[in-house]
């Protein structure tokens, strides 16, 4: 095999590397296959950008595991702040208070924007949008609306539970139910291939149409539910669709949520994606790059709709516990110090100009790039023959060569690197992906 020794890439084995296999045929034993279906790597460490196997194979990560390690892999400040906790020998207090708990929800308020007062903590991104639902739900109740409607969109995401699949686009997904709520309403989603001959307004008019046949936007819609984009393909809605939204619920009373799972905390240039949109939602939920790589998830909202649930009505055993709380204040303090939004939108801008010299090169298979500040997605024209395989295979090649993307099991490849990284790595990074598209496609045209 062929060394690959450079300032951010090593590969001195054969990939997947010794002793791969054995982990993965262990786990096929007592994991769950849910659990399973990247590509197979066995994570040792992560530094910055960079993520070594067990092997001592260093790659460069455009994951950061599922857009999780926006401030980079093992921060110092994060770790040091970690440290700093256990020492303390706290590391649990349930809903009893700590004073970190207090530092973290003022900081986090504050960094959400002035039209936010109050927040409370949870441990996992579903558990969020289970929670907005919920206060969706409440508000619609105290101001005597005839039904507790929520609108969503086909083909977002909310999460694995059953609130948050019913709130999710796909119907495969949540059979397991065995119902629908039919107070969850979906209506579709703007993708640019649909706009080629219709205005965002009239096209958002034109699904709410149909709707308005059943329900009556002013007594039996509650709540409006958006993920920021859409995850697959990192598809951002037209800033004039999002604003007519916003119209509506401000018209009908209705709360206007944000999913911000994988757009919060500077991912897209911004402190959160719903202000490219130039609106003010009423609650937004966020979890992933909220920690660092802690688990710790979110609600933020005006104080009379958080305060809705009555004591203790609405808690999660591990919320706000102290190593959450902690890791937290390290992200917020992280983008604020050290000028993180900046370096986003400049590294971002380079990601882009880099991803479009794939996309020109790679015309015949390429149809979209889709993305905003340090995520992004080249979306491949799904007529082409087993389009999911031929990505699998530049996904694995890809790792073979020491870079890490994100495989969807649809016909895009995200890129979503730490924010923090070099534009020295994402060049790097870039070439790998490009020789891997370029290997792929032409050896299967």
């Amino acid at each position: 095999m062929t060394i690959i020794k450079t300032q951010n890439r090593l590969i001195k084995t054969r990939i997947p590397a010794p002793g791969t296999n054995k982990i993965l045929k262990s786990l096929e034993k007592s994991e769950s296959r849910s659990m399973q279906g990247q590509m197979p790597i066995v994570w040792s460490k992560a530094d910055g950008h960079s993520m070594f196997d067990i092997a001592g194979n260093k790659f460069i990560d455009f994951t950061s595991t599922i857009f999780v390690a926006n401030i980079g892999h093992s921060n110092k400040n994060l770790i040091k702040n970690l440290k700093r906790t256990l020492d303390k020998k706290l590391l649990h207090s349930y809903a009893y208070l700590h004073d970190s708990r207090e530092k973290y929800l003022k900081k986090l308020v504050k960094f959400a924007g002035k039209n936010f007062e109050k927040a409370f903590l949870m441990s996992a991104g579903t558990e969020a949008t289970e929670a907005a639902l919920k206060l969706m739900r409440l508000h619609g109740q105290k101001i005597k609306k005839k039904k507790l409607g929520i609108i969503c969109i086909d083909g977002n995401w909310h999460g694995r539970t059953m609130g948050a699949q019913m709130m999710s686009g796909n119907k495969k997904q949540k059979e397991w139910i065995g119902y629908e709520d039919k107070n969850i309403h979906h209506i579709k989603f703007p993708y640019p291939w649909e706009l080629e001959k219709i205005t965002p307004k009239d096209f958002l008019n034109k699904s709410l149409e149909k709707l308005k046949r059943k329900i009556d936007l002013k007594s039996d819609i509650c709540g409006f539910m958006l993920e920021t984009f859409q995850g697959w393909g990192a598809i951002f809605y037209p800033k004039e669709f999002v604003k007519e939204i916003s119209k509506l619920c401000k018209k009908n009373n209705i709360l206007l949520t944000f999913d911000e799972m994988q757009s919060g905390f500077a991912r897209t240039g911004k402190n959160f994606g719903y202000e490219h949109y130039d609106v003010k939602p009423d609650l937004i939920c966020c979890g992933k790059g909220m920690g660092g790589g802690i688990a710790v998830s979110g609600v933020i909202g005006k104080k009379n709709i958080m305060d809705l649930p009555s004591v203790g009505e609405m808690s999660s055993t591990n919320s706000a516990n102290p190593l959450a709380c902690a890791a937290g204040m390290s992200v917020i303090d992280e983008i604020n110090n050290k000028k993180i939004l900046k370096k986003v939108n400049e590294n971002g801008k380079y990601l882009k100009e880099g991803l479009e010299t794939i996309m020109s090169r790679n015309s015949m298979s390429i149809s979209y790039l889709m993305g905003k500040g340090m995520i992004y997605a080249l979306i491949f024209d799904n007529k082409i023959s087993n389009i999911g395989m031929k990505l699998k295979q530049v996904c694995f090649g890809a790792m073979q060569n020491g870079l890490l993307v994100v495989y969807t099991g649809r016909e895009s490849i995200k890129i979503g690197p730490p924010l923090t990284i070099s534009k020295k790595a994402i060049k790097e990074g870039l070439q790998v992906l490009d020789e891997q598209i370029t290997k792929v496609f032409k050896k299967n045209k």
